[in-house]
């Protein structure tokens, strides 16, 4: 009995560091960079370009007929609206489309480059920089936590 109790702890404590989480280190990634960098996204970035002027256009020909709208109360004011809404929002839904088709082949390299980064360099979570400041995600980063230059020279 007295062994046992002698053989208890000794297994506990050989069974602790196995039981201890590891460390997730995050880092974080410029991807605007990072699509700049990949080979032949020229015309991806030309497209993203043409359906922001294209996109904001529209959008502030709907916000000026919404007003118009607002302070008339014209129904031929009202339908000029709505029409410039549907527009807009079918214009948006196909200019996503184009972007996503456009973006694919792009996004297996980059997210191949980023794997390869953070692996090599003992990260275990990579998010994206902007989207993290745009939705104030964190509140501090390290700068050495920025994988983009990293993952750059992976994608070359």
């Amino acid at each position: 009995m007295n062994r046992i109790l002698l053989l208890l702890p000794l297994a506990l404590l050989a069974t602790v560091p196995h039981a201890a989480p590891t460390l997730n280190r995050l880092g974080f990634v410029n991807v605007e960079k990072l699509v700049a960098s990949v080979p032949g996204s020229t015309n991806y970035l030309n497209l993203r370009k043409k359906v922001n002027t294209d996109l904001g256009k529209r959008q502030a020909t709907l916000q000026t007929l919404m007003n118009r709208y607002a302070s008339t109360r014209k129904a031929a004011d009202q339908q000029a609206a709505i029409k410039a809404q549907k527009d807009f929002l079918a214009a948006q839904k196909t200019s996503q489309t184009q972007l996503a088709g456009a973006f694919k082949p792009l996004a297996t390299k980059i997210n191949s480059a980023i794997a390869t980064a953070a692996k090599k360099n003992g990260f275990t979570i990579v998010v994206d920089q902007q989207v993290a400041a745009r939705t104030h995600l964190f509140v501090y980063a390290n700068p050495n936590s920025d994988l983009t230059a990293a993952a750059i020279k992976a994608i070359k």
